[in-house]
């Protein structure tokens, strides 16, 4: 049952105790991302060296037609998987733009991928396999993460501190990073060097059965997340007020965002910019304050499909990493960002 409020501009879901409040404009837009990226992954399924019309696709995943091989074998493992990492990043870096009140923050910028990556790279040019690449990863960019809470938080964990450490720890990562690469065999810094450029060659069910167990493992941190963001824009004077514990509260929100960040860069490599931009565009869409976190993780899951799609057919035969392409787009994006942006 619904009951409409359009002087508010709000949706009232459901009758008695299990009755919430829904903002149209909230709805509109999560409904415009969700088909978006459905459309976007129906593309990515027909578009490549073979081309496959959506209807056929569509019976393919059915089971029906020529193209199951194709469409369910060989390009849906690489979809879902940018759907996976796409919703990940974007749903780390709305945690971490929350916690730090600033659209520049990403697990890229504040150093989670740069610690994923050093670990990485140390494994890779250690002549390990590929079973520890992974693990060493993830255990890099918790690492990281926990020095940027450790020098940002030694006077209470305020948004400014929180971005210059993780700048500061990002730079210094990745100088250790490239350390590790030249003094590496040539070809143990070749395979660090395409890991590092964030591919999804190659990869499939397997890693992205690994984000969703994690996802579904934190879907209780991620539900107290979600309101407990709804003080993340107060003044901290403001939130002690109202009797938060801005500090603990902050800390537990960019946790969970680094965990999310080093997951994602764990299994697909450094993907960057999709966290920075994707809680964005999911906040003006939706005209919210803060990022929103099912948005954000649609949005990420969007970008992420399109750029893959761009990355392996627009330079064909060629096939570019999809973290060389959302690299690229980072750039003029920060430059549109600060330009359009008047507060920090």
């Amino acid at each position: 049952m619904r009951a409409a409020h359009p002087a508010s501009g709000h949706l009232v879901v459901g009758a008695g105790p299990v009755a919430f409040v829904v903002r149209r404009r909230a709805l509109a837009a999560g409904s415009l991302l969700a088909l978006l990226t459905a459309a976007a992954a129906l593309l990515s399924l027909g578009i490549g060296s073979t081309f496959i019309p959506p209807a056929d696709v569509v019976g393919a995943l059915a089971g029906d037609g020529p193209f199951g091989v194709v469409v369910r074998d060989l390009r849906l493992p690489r979809v879902i998987l940018a759907l996976a990492v796409g919703a990940t990043f974007g749903l780390a870096g709305a945690l971490l733009q929350a916690v730090s009140r600033n659209p520049l923050a990403s697990p890229d910028v504040v150093g989670v991928s740069a610690g994923a990556a050093l670990a990485a790279t140390a494994a890779m040019t250690a002549g390990l396999g590929a079973a520890w690449i992974g693990p060493t990863a993830l255990a890099g960019g918790l690492g990281a993460a926990l020095a940027v809470l450790a020098l940002s938080g030694r006077h209470g964990l305020t948004a400014h501190r929180f971005v210059l450490g993780g700048i500061a720890v990002a730079l210094a990562l990745k100088a250790l990073t490239e350390v590790f690469i030249v003094s590496a065999e040539p070809i143990e810094g070749q395979r660090a060097r395409i890991w590092l450029a964030g591919s999804l060659a190659g990869l499939g069910h397997r890693e992205t059965l690994t984000l969703l167990a994690a996802a579904a493992a934190l879907a209780p941190v991620l539900v107290w997340a979600g309101r407990a963001m709804d003080t993340s824009a107060l003044d901290d004077d403001v939130a002690r007020g109202l009797g938060v514990r801005v500090t603990g509260r902050r800390a537990l929100l960019a946790l969970a965002g680094v965990v999310l960040a080093a997951l994602a860069t764990s299994q697909a490599g450094a993907v960057d910019f999709v966290a920075l931009a994707a809680p964005q565009l999911a906040r003006r869409l939706l005209r919210a304050e803060r990022p929103p976190l099912a948005a954000a993780a649609l949005a990420g899951a969007l970008l992420t499909v399109v750029a893959d799609l761009v990355a392996r057919t627009a330079f064909a035969p060629v096939q570019l990493p999809v973290g060389v392409l959302t690299a690229a787009l980072g750039g003029p994006y920060l430059l549109w960002l600060l330009v359009r942006r008047k507060t920090p």
